[in-house]
């Protein structure tokens, strides 16, 4: 018996790479018909870069921001596919040296994008870098020290730079105005648009599944396409290893399975709005005795659960401190 559990537990798993080996490239919008909302945005970029491509000239840096899973990294994609050009990718943590930076730049093809995710994770050193290039299209370096140190420029390819932000009041007043192709805020999504999403991402998926359902998941992924994709392929997943349709039954058991509730609340959502209801009658209710009665960090407390809770009107900031609402009490109790 134990030799048979040793050969099970050192087998190695089969895996294939498939068109499912990447869900999230999978469902993916590869084309601005494809990409549901956002339309004030779209109809701005599609001007911006179609005037551009016709000009034949890179087209103007775009700044976009907002909260996670609206949709930045697939509109820096289409904006790429739109310009017929090549898109490199990097994040603001990882460009830690001015030397990461340089490299980056000056091996983009001329008209290139460049994809700056978190942009507002990168160091002042290197944004005082990134303005010649945004601006002049040059890469001043500085080679050697003290007296002997001397300043090279190096003339950059055109390109665009497409920089993606959840923080953009971290970034600079200087790296915000060099934006000149225009800073993009992304909204929300309605429920009728996350379902018209989950229509896509279901046929994708070859998961069958009707509109009320899709409305039943909508009505709980807190106005995020990336949360309702993940609460689809969670369903899938639960009707597979149960070998039956995806149903109503199915969706409930996951959203148990969860800990979401009707309105997107998750478990640490409402035991943040039951320990002010409970142990503080329902308030005013300072941050650091919150974090401690929860157990949570005040940070988390602060920038994940608190921005949602009030954006459904549960929960108020006041000068003494949160204070849950009558919608709170009623949908606690």
């Amino acid at each position: 018996m134990s030799e048979e559990l040793h050969e099970k537990s050192t087998a190695p798993a089969s895996f294939t790479r498939d068109g499912a080996g990447n869900l999230d490239q999978t469902l993916r919008p590869q084309s601005w018909e494809e990409y549901v909302g956002q339309e004030k945005i779209k109809e701005n970029l599609r001007i911006l870069l179609t005037a551009a491509r016709e000009r034949g000239h890179a087209a103007e840096h775009i700044l976009l921001y907002g909260p996670p899973g609206l949709g930045k990294t697939t509109l820096a994609h289409l904006v790429a596919k739109t310009l017929g050009t090549n898109m490199r990718t990097t994040s603001g943590p990882a460009i830690e040296r001015v030397g990461d930076l340089a490299a980056i730049l000056t091996n983009l093809s001329p008209g290139d994008v460049l994809f700056i995710d978190e942009i507002h994770r990168l160091s002042k050193s290197i944004e005082e870098v990134l303005y010649p290039a945004m601006e002049s299209g040059v890469l001043d370096i500085i080679i050697g020290k003290g007296p002997s140190a001397r300043t090279v420029q190096l003339e950059l390819p055109p390109f665009t730079l497409v920089a993606a932000t959840t923080r953009i009041s971290l970034l600079s007043a200087p790296l915000r105005s060099r934006f000149s192709g225009g800073t993009f805020r992304l909204e929300f999504y309605s429920d009728d648009e996350i379902a018209r999403i989950l229509e896509r991402s279901a046929s994708l998926l070859a998961v069958p599944i009707d509109t009320p359902l899709r409305t039943q998941i909508a009505k709980r992924c807190r106005a995020t396409p990336r949360t309702a994709n993940y609460l689809l392929k969670r369903c899938r997943d639960l009707a597979q290893l149960e070998a039956i349709p995806l149903d109503s039954e199915i969706v409930n058991r996951t959203f148990e399975l969860l800990e979401i509730d009707p309105l997107g609340l998750t478990g640490p959502d409402r035991r943040l709005l039951e320990a002010i209801i409970q142990k503080f009658n329902g308030g005013p209710v300072g941050l650091n005795t919150m974090a401690a009665s929860t157990g949570e960090e005040m940070a988390t407390i602060e920038d994940v659960i608190e921005p949602y809770l009030i954006r459904q009107g549960l929960l108020e900031r006041t000068p003494r401190g949160r204070v849950a609402t009558a919608h709170a009490y009623t949908h606690i109790q």
